[in-house]
């Protein structure tokens, strides 16, 4: 099914791993120029990008801290300026620090508002007027099944990505006369770099409590995002997409 993204230009932050990865690829074998963002980890972003580049996508990989609003006002300038457009963003970089809220630091909370929920904010509102100007767009941000449900020892986790949600559907309401879309995608535990480490007996509780008894992959998420950038979903905005197996509904 051709999604028609062919072309587009996509910045996926938090690009060099896991479900930005997924992303990234996923767009790029649609035929769409990808930029990605990543924090640190040249290794990890140049891999992406080399993949990227072997679908035969345009591809471009950008380093900077989404929590800052210089360099992400910068980030988006030099992409419209360079690729003349830029059709889709997915706010997918984010932290988890976990601990008990008794013990968890000021510090450690600020950082994962900062990167997951202040970052999204803030590349959405550079990105707003481009895609204004366009009179066209498409937002996507990843937030969390535990953004709905909570999470012991995930206060802050949880709290950043339950701000995603109030933020896509406000944000949705604002930019829909211009024709934006603004939508979530909620994973439930998915098979990352963030839940590689569970230990074997919280794995087998976890799956007891997913009714499809298994954990997601990052390609299903990245299904997910593709549908929401496409005009397949082109009267769906303000919603989330929950891409959990069940778990939480």
């Amino acid at each position: 099914m051709d999604l028609g993204l062919k072309d587009k230009v996509v910045l996926v932050t938090g690009g060099s791993r896991g479900i930005g990865q997924a992303c990234a690829l996923a767009f790029a074998g649609e035929g769409a120029q990808v930029v990605i963002n990543y924090a640190g980890n040249e290794e990890a972003a140049q891999k992406t990008l080399g993949e990227i580049e072997k679908l035969g996508a345009k591809g471009k990989a950008l380093k900077f801290d989404v929590a800052n609003a210089q360099a992400c006002q910068e980030a988006i300038e030099g992409i419209v300026k360079e690729m003349g457009k830029l059709d889709v963003l997915v706010n997918n970089a984010g932290i988890a620090i976990d601990g008990l809220v008794m013990r968890i630091s000021e510090d450690d909370f600020d950082r994962q508002l900062d990167v997951n929920l202040k970052g999204a904010f803030l590349l959405t509102k550079a990105v707003t007027r481009p895609m204004m100007k366009a009179r066209k767009g498409a937002i996507i941000n990843l937030t969390s099944i535990v953004g709905e449900s909570g999470n012991a020892g995930q206060a802050a986790y949880a709290a950043s990505k339950a701000g995603l949600l109030g933020l896509t559907k406000s944000v949705a309401k604002e930019l829909a006369s211009r024709n934006i879309r603004v939508n979530a995608v909620s994973p439930g535990f998915i098979e990352t770099d963030m839940t590689s480490g569970i230990p074997a007996e919280a794995r087998t509780k976890m799956l007891e409590n997913i009714p499809l008894s298994r954990l997601g992959t990052a390609q299903e998420i990245s299904d997910a995002v593709l549908w929401l950038a496409s005009d397949r979903s082109s009267y769906v905005t303000g919603q989330v997409v929950r891409v959990n197996g069940g778990m939480y509904t």
